[in-house]
Parts: structure tokens; C-alpha cells; sequence
């Protein structure tokens, strides 16, 4: 079960309060202090591929997006 699905459970659960809270206690996704997961992309919130040097926190598809504007130069 990922993080994004596991409240799907609770429109069948909103009848039954106890096993709603039981449910939401034993299931919710943990939080995180660090890894691979904890970091997002400031620009488009993917959690793959993340560029962190020199403070930038985006993922590699943005990254080729906005490096011109940034002051990257491609050599190649």
C-alpha cells in the first residue's frame, strides 16, 4: 500500500469510528527524518532523481528546464 492510497479506506470505514482511528493508527505512512524519501523537487514535488548541490533541491527533469536561466552552460 503506498502513501498516496491509503486513504481510500476511509469512505468505508466513516461508519465505524473505532476502526476508523485503529485503521488510520496502523496504517498511516511513517514520517520520515531523512533519506531518499523525505526529499522533494521545490518545482514539481517528484521525489526521484533530486539535484541538492550548491542548494538547489529539484529534480533532474526540471533541472534541464531552468539550468540556462540558472547560468549552466552545456559543453556537449
Amino acid at each position: 500500500m503506498t502513501a498516496s492510497d491509503w486513504k481510500k479506506m476511509f469512505t468505508q470505514l466513516d461508519a465505524k469510528p473505532v476502526k476508523k482511528a485503529k485503521y488510520i493508527k496502523h496504517n498511516s505512512p511513517k514520517e520520515r527524518s531523512c533519506g531518499k524519501n523525505k526529499i522533494r523537487c521545490q518545482i514539481t514535488g517528484r521525489r526521484g532523481g533530486i539535484i541538492r548541490k550548491y542548494g538547489l533541491n529539484i529534480c533532474r527533469q526540471s533541472f534541464r528546464e531552468v539550468a540556462t536561466k540558472l547560468g549552466f552552460k552545456k559543453y556537449s
